[in-house]
């Protein structure tokens, strides 16, 4: 058997394309952490069993929202994440192997695909983004990290069809996403002890685009793999402008 589990808060205009991309999956669980929209009546219409608690901070949430689903084969899916019709059928027979106990691995990595600016963006780092999501809560564990919580296990198999990611609802989504990310790569130099250098500011972002663009072939993705490589490198800049800035006490 196997729990749906996904954490949420405002996500209304998801959480109903999420639910509804494994219709073979009788236990759905929704972690709610106070949405003010309409995810929490969706996500019950569509029949999840919804629980409303406060917010943890992403790591000790995933790992309350892994504890309530009633089976321990969990497939985790974010709210802006679906399942595409072949990764179904490529689901379905894994669920076959976990109904009779013929399962011999702890946990599958999906390629996850990204919906970006009119188009699925397939270069520039932003695919396969290999997600560790469907595992055995017995034998994969959380794992806390300072900018991303990580899912760990032994023993894993790549599946082949993507996970379906809506990254951002537009370029306004992306910057104020670029900007939170800055501060917390920010954070994460300062609990390395790195030193601000001038020589970082300027060479970091050039090589962040260039890696983008050039090396990991963003440029074939047209006009937005462009937008996505400059929104790269000044992610780059805004991490170490925030380092200066947090030296210098000017904030």
């Amino acid at each position: 058997m196997l729990s749906l589990v996904v954490i949420t808060k405002n996500e209304d205009s998801n959480i109903a394309r999420c639910l509804s991309s494994v219709p073979f999956i009788q236990d759905k669980v929704v972690l709610d952490s106070g949405s003010t929209d309409q995810t929490v009546s969706i996500a019950t219409q569509l029949g999840a069993r919804v629980f409303i608690e406060e917010w943890r901070g992403f790591y000790l949430q995933r790992v309350r929202a892994t504890e309530l689903a009633q089976h321990d084969w969990i497939l985790m899916l974010d709210a802006d994440e679906a399942i595409s019709e072949e990764g179904q059928e490529e689901l379905k027979k894994i669920l076959l192997l976990i109904n009779k106990n013929q399962c011999k691995v702890d946990a599958y990595a999906f390629p996850r695909i990204s919906y970006h600016m009119g188009r699925w963006i397939r270069h520039g780092g932003w695919y396969p983004d290999w997600q560790l999501r469907l595992f055995d809560r017995r034998k994969a564990f959380w794992q806390e990290g300072h900018l991303h919580e990580k899912l760990e296990a032994k023993k894993i198999e790549k599946l082949k069809k993507p996970i379906r990611h809506w990254v951002f609802q537009n370029l306004f989504d992306q910057i104020n996403t670029n900007n939170r990310y800055s501060s917390l790569g920010m954070e994460e130099l300062l609990r390395r002890k790195k030193k601000f250098h001038l020589i970082l500011l300027l060479f970091k972002p050039l090589g962040k685009f260039f890696e983008t663009y050039v090396w990991k072939l963003g440029f074939l993705d047209g006009y937005p793999g462009f937008i996505i490589a400059i929104g790269a490198a000044y992610s780059m800049f805004l991490k170490y402008a925030k380092l200066w800035e947090r030296e210098n006490n000017l904030k």
